[in-house]
C-alpha cells in the first residue's frame, strides 16, 4: 500500500504530461552520452552526429569551473532583481544596464588607480576611450594592481548606487502606485536612455582592459584565471552578506514582511518608503559589481554587455523562483552550468539556447521555481 499511492501518483503524471517522460528520456540520454564519452567510448553515430567519444577530465573540470563563474555572475546580479520584483511588483529591465553602469565606472576608477602616471588620466577615466596604454603595460590586473580592483569594486558599487537611486527618483517613484505592467514599460524606457548615455560618454567599440600576465595558473589539470578567483571571493562574500542582512538585522526583518504583505507592513508602522530605497541601494550595489567582476573575468569591456546578460539573468531569477535571493543563487549556478557544459554537445553560436531551453522547461513544469513560496530570502 505504502507504494500503491506513488506509483499511481507518477503514471497521472505522466499520462496528463507525457512530454516531461520525454525530456526525462533525454536527459537521461545526455548523461549517458557524457559518461561514455568521460570513459572513451564511441556509441554509435546518427546522421551527423557521434554518441560517445573522447572528452579528458581536464576539459571537464575546466568546463565545470567556467559554468561556476559565469553561474556566480548570473546569480549575484539575480538577487537585486528578485529583490526589486519582490518589493516593489515589476520586473526592472533597466537592471541589466546598471550592470553595464557599474561595469565602465569602475573600470574607469581602477585604470585611473593603476595607470596613474602612466597616461592620459581622462582617458583611463574614460576606460581608455582615447589614447592610452594597453591593459598590461597598465598592469590592470589582481596581480599588479590589487588596490585598484578594489577601488574598482567600490567605485562600480557607489556609482551604480546613484544611478539607481535618481532613476526611481525621476520615473519610478511618480508610477509606483499604477501596477506592474506601466512600470515595466518605464523601466524599458529607462534601461535605453541609460544605455545610450552610456555609449555616448564611454564609446561604442568593444576594447580590452585587464592585464593578462602571470593571472593564469593550473589547478588540478584545470587552467585557472586568478580574476576567476577573484570573482569567486567576492561573489560568494557578498552573498553570504546579503543573507545575513535579510536574516538578522532589523531593516531585513523588513524587508522580508514589505514582500509578504506591503499594505500590512504599512500598517505597523514599518518605514515603506526607506525600505524601498535600501532594496535600490542593495539592488544597485550588486549589480554595479556583478557587471564589474564579469568584465574582470571576460577582460573585455562594451556599452550593451548588461543588456546581453539581462535575459540570462531573468533566466536565473525565474528557474531559482522570484522572489528568492537563494533562488536566484541556485538559479544562476544551474544556467551558468548548463551555458557552458552544453559545449561537449554544441558549439559555442548555439549554448545561450540550451540555458533559455531549461527557463521554459521551468515555467513548463514549475512555474513558481526551484524555491517556490520563498520571497525576499
Amino acid at each position: 500500500m505504502g507504494l500503491t499511492k506513488p506509483f499511481a501518483r507518477g503514471g497521472r503524471v505522466l499520462r496528463e504530461q507525457p512530454s516531461l517522460l520525454i525530456a526525462g528520456a533525454i536527459a537521461a540520454l545526455f548523461v549517458l552520452d557524457l559518461l561514455a564519452r568521460l570513459a572513451g567510448f564511441e556509441v554509435g553515430v546518427i546522421g551527423e552526429y557521434t554518441f560517445g567519444g573522447s572528452l579528458s577530465t581536464s576539459r571537464l573540470g575546466g568546463l565545470v569551473w567556467n559554468g561556476i563563474v559565469v553561474g556566480l555572475i548570473f546569480g549575484l546580479a539575480g538577487i537585486g532583481l528578485s529583490m526589486t520584483y519582490s518589493i516593489l511588483n515589476f520586473a526592472n529591465f533597466s537592471h541589466g544596464d546598471l550592470l553595464t553602469t557599474g561595469a565602465f565606472t569602475g573600470w574607469g576608477a581602477a585604470l585611473l588607480v593603476a595607470g596613474w602616471g602612466t597616461g592620459d588620466a581622462s582617458a583611463l577615466l574614460l576606460v581608455r576611450a582615447g589614447s592610452a596604454p594597453g591593459p598590461n603595460a597598465i598592469g590592470a590586473s589582481i596581480i599588479q594592481a590589487p588596490a585598484a580592483i578594489v577601488v574598482g569594486v567600490v567605485v562600480a558599487a557607489a556609482a551604480t548606487v546613484l544611478v539607481a537611486l535618481a532613476i526611481d527618483r525621476i520615473v519610478y517613484r511618480p508610477m509606483r502606485d499604477r501596477g506592474g505592467i506601466p512600470l515595466l514599460i518605464a523601466s524599458i524606457g529607462a534601461a535605453l536612455a541609460l544605455r545610450y548615455v552610456i555609449q555616448f560618454v564611454f564609446g561604442s567599440s568593444s576594447r580590452g582592459v585587464t592585464a593578462t600576465e602571470g593571472v593564469r595558473t593550473t589547478v588540478a589539470g584545470v587552467s585557472v584565471n586568478l580574476h576567476e578567483v577573484t570573482l569567486l571571493v567576492v561573489a560568494l562574500a557578498l552573498m553570504a552578506g546579503v543573507h545575513l542582512l535579510l536574516q538578522r538585522t532589523t531593516l531585513g526583518k523588513a524587508m522580508r514582511a514589505m514582500a509578504d504583505n506591503k499594505d500590512l507592513a504599512l500598517v505597523t508602522g514599518i518605514p515603506t518608503e526607506r525600505v524601498v530605497m535600501a532594496t535600490w541601494i542593495i539592488g544597485g550595489a550588486l549589480a554595479g559589481i556583478s557587471g564589474y567582476l564579469y568584465v574582470l573575468e571576460r577582460g573585455t569591456i562594451e556599452f550593451n554587455l548588461g543588456w546581453f546578460l539581462l535575459l540570462f539573468i531573468f533566466a536565473a531569477v525565474i528557474l531559482g523562483g522570484i522572489g528568492s535571493i537563494y533562488g536566484a543563487i541556485v538559479g544562476g549556478l544551474v544556467i551558468g552550468l548548463v551555458h557552458e557544459m552544453s559545449l561537449i554537445w554544441i558549439s559555442g553560436d548555439f549554448n545561450a539556447a540550451a540555458a533559455f531551453l531549461i527557463m521554459i522547461l521551468a515555467l513548463l513544469y514549475r512555474p513558481e521555481g526551484l524555491f517556490s513560496g520563498v520571497k525576499t530570502a
